[in-house]
């Protein structure tokens, strides 16, 4: 039921976030970039080293965070907040790119509107027990 739960979750996120995508791009009128899927899509090489570096910086801080909770038995809470702060550090990144150095800055507005759909699903989430961690 656990997995169930997950996939649906998953895949309504993704419909979401479709949506989202698709009335901003008709509200601001920006027209759709190609991207391949399970690629990091950087602008260029600055947002290449910030990103791996705040990628490199948050496996340390979540692994860290998951040992003090499996181990040391400290609430779940403690691993979930780093996540929030890890979500909202890369997608904020990559709109501060997408807006700054990019050839369309307009798709920043996509990457924060990914941003806010993706927090309000994990907080929605992990505010009504969704996945019955019991914390």
């Amino acid at each position: 039921m656990f997995w169930l739960k997950v996939g649906l979750g998953i895949i309504i996120l993704y419909v979401l976030i479709r949506l989202v995508k698709f009335f901003l791009r008709k509200l601001f009128n920006i027209e759709e970039e190609k991207r391949e899927w399970f690629s990091y899509n950087h602008i260029n090489k600055t947002h290449k080293k910030v990103d791996w570096f705040i990628r490199t910086l948050a496996l340390v801080a979540q692994m860290t965070f998951l040992y003090w909770v499996i181990f040391e038995e400290y609430p779940i809470l403690f691993f979930l907040v780093p996540m929030f702060l890890v979500v909202i550090a890369d997608f904020s990144v990559r709109a501060f790119f997408e807006w700054k150095y990019s050839d369309n800055p307009k798709q920043a507005i996509l990457t924060i509107g990914e941003m806010v759909v993706f927090v309000a699903m994990l907080a929605v989430t992990f505010q009504f027990d969704l996945l019955n961690l019991g914390y």
